[in-house]
């Protein structure tokens, strides 16, 4: 039988942010169920690292996008025609 691997030696890495920023990244790792803010960060690098081309503006439009969404200030496609006296085309049926 084989030995277990050993997990990878681990290097700590000691990091400076503002106590205000800490508090949010604390929020953020236990509201997201992580068990410990140092798994948060090291998802949050991964990620990073996996998706390089995923930049701080694309993230600023999803947030916005998702502060929108969640207090109801974003509105369908349909409400927008309606608001604008524009028709949805009729589709034709089989029927």
């Amino acid at each position: 039988m084989a030995e277990a691997e050993s997990p990878p030696d681990k290097t700590t890495v000691n990091i400076r942010m503002t106590e205000m920023f800490l508090e949010d990244v604390d929020a953020t790792w236990e509201e997201q169920g992580f068990n410990s803010r140092s798994e948060f960060i090291r998802f949050v690098l991964r990620d990073a690292l996996k998706h390089p081309e995923f930049n701080r503006a694309d993230l600023k439009a999803m947030l916005t996008s998702e502060a929108e969404i969640r207090e109801g200030r974003t509105h369908s496609s349909d409400d927008v025609k309606a608001d604008y006296g524009l028709e949805t085309p009729a589709r034709d049926s089989d029927e």
